[in-house]
């Protein structure tokens, strides 16, 4: 069974969030758990790749075609990591732009490439069994296979499958450019036109033979129209064909036994003594009071309404007048940045590190006694999981992922704890919830030994897609 995935990005070429990260880790994984699977990836050979997997690529061949009116062609190498070959096209004018999305002409750059992976099949004559596309930005592989190329014999038996990973960002384009920029003949308007306008993800959902969500809860969520951003009626009709498989992480970079960036590695059986010499050194680093019996909250977030900072702001400063020290790491909206930043002078438990550091955030979780996720929306969500590798304990909001993923306290093979409504106090009693257990230590280190021992291993998943791939090949 040979498998091509096809994205925008995939860890550790080119990641900008969840999808990278996906397509790191999941293609090796398929792999790993059935033999005969020949994985393969292809993606857009972006300026920004680090020179050390640049100098190692292998040039596989040069391809020509046409995109509407344009003349066009590209250069595909390749890598091998994982047993996996990860595929690269490189075009200058569309892929050296310093950054992965967020162009003028990002239609265009992802019509271009959506096309370029088609011809690679064709020229290369390597066909595989199942095409899986990923997000807005390769949804035109499936349409094109579905539309301009459907009646290209070589290609016919290709099955595809499809993930939403956050439906959020669909390729929404004005109906005029159907042509010039896509490529598309005006008799295939209806596969793509949604709301008056061109809809790639939709174009995708209803043509592809099987769609994906990052996890079962989002799955379900998807059909109400405060989730899927306009899209629920398009998901209710579809929903014969959609599956939530949740994601993992990569226990590699995640697992507090191997060291890495943290101050000093434990594992469950040293948790106890671990957690206190990360704490200790966190709080030294940073400036905090070095007391390790206080209760450290710690947000490793972007800082949007979306992942619930407004709850934050609501009620940090009454959270902070608690024995407790809060620790916030990450940037965006400037509102908040100021905001948070301001906190730091009038109370001197609350550190706010406004920027990305990956280091800094494995310290933190580390260090961390408990992990605040209060999401409005999450997908999937990979923070959760990796809180419980560290034995910080998440409170999360039951939404998407984190519903799917995190097991609340008082129930069985509890790992954390949720609360439900989108309300600032009920998330705020939830967190004083915590953190009276925390206070009863001998609860408290039955529910982190817990939480690490929880599996979110890509195994869990690569093993749901294999059987998803089997079935459609039946």
């Amino acid at each position: 069974m040979k498998i091509l995935y096809v994205a925008s990005e995939a860890n550790p070429y080119a990641a900008s969030g969840g999808l990278g990260d996906v397509m790191g880790a999941l293609p090796s994984s398929v792999k790993k758990n059935d033999g005969s699977v020949e994985a393969e990836v292809i993606m857009p050979l972006y300026n920004t790749l680090k020179k050390e997997y640049r100098d190692n690529l292998t040039k596989v061949m040069d391809i020509s075609f046409k995109l509407s009116w344009r003349s066009t062609g590209a250069t595909i190498y390749s890598h091998t990591k994982d047993n996996v070959t990860y595929y690269f096209i490189e075009n200058h004018y569309y892929f050296d732009r310093g950054r992965l999305y967020g162009e003028w002409d990002d239609g265009e750059r992802f019509a271009f490439f959506s096309t370029a992976v088609i011809e690679f099949i064709i020229q290369s004559d390597r066909i595989p069994d199942i095409l899986h596309a990923n997000d807005w930005q390769s949804a035109l592989t499936v349409i094109y296979l579905k539309t301009k190329y459907k009646d290209l014999y070589k290609l016919s038996s290709i099955k595809t499958v499809y993930t939403i990973h956050n439906i959020e960002y669909q390729g929404q384009y004005d109906l005029a450019i159907l042509g010039d920029v896509f490529g598309l003949d005006n008799i295939y308007s209806g596969a793509v036109e949604y709301n008056g306008c061109i809809n790639l993800m939709k174009g995708a959902i209803t043509l592809s033979d099987f769609v994906t969500t990052v996890s079962p809860n989002y799955a379900n969520e998807l059909e109400h129209d405060f989730f899927a951003f306009g899209l629920a009626n398009v998901i209710k009709a579809n929903k014969y064909k959609i599956a939530g498989v949740i994601n993992g992480i990569d226990y590699g970079y995640f697992s507090p036994n191997l060291g890495g960036d943290i101050y000093e590695a434990y594992s469950k059986d040293s948790v106890k003594e671990g957690k206190k010499a990360n704490k200790k050194a966190l709080q030294k680093e940073l400036g905090l009071l070095q007391r390790v019996t206080t209760p450290l909250v710690a947000l490793v977030t972007r800082l949007t309404p979306g992942k619930g900072i407004d709850l934050v702001s609501h009620i940090i400063e009454e959270l902070l007048n608690e024995k407790v020290q809060v620790v916030l790491l990450g940037t965006g909206d400037g509102e908040y940045e100021r905001y948070f930043s301001s906190l730091e002078d009038k109370y001197k438990n609350f550190k706010a590190l406004i920027k990305f550091d990956r280091v800094l955030s494995k310290k933190i979780y580390a260090a961390a006694d408990i992990f605040l996720m209060p999401s409005k929306s999450e997908p999937c969500g990979l923070a959760q999981m990796i809180a419980c590798s560290y034995g910080t304990v998440p409170v999360v909001r039951s939404v998407g992922g984190l519903c799917d993923s995190i097991i609340p306290y008082g129930k069985e093979g509890a790992n954390g704890f949720r609360f439900d409504n989108y309300n600032a106090h009920e998330m705020l009693f939830t967190i004083k919830s915590a953190i009276e257990l925390y206070n009863n230590k001998k609860e408290w280190e039955k529910l982190r030994y817990s939480a690490m021992s929880s599996d979110f291993t890509w195994d869990n998943s690569a093993l749901k897609y294999i059987e998803i791939y089997k079935n459609l090949l039946k």
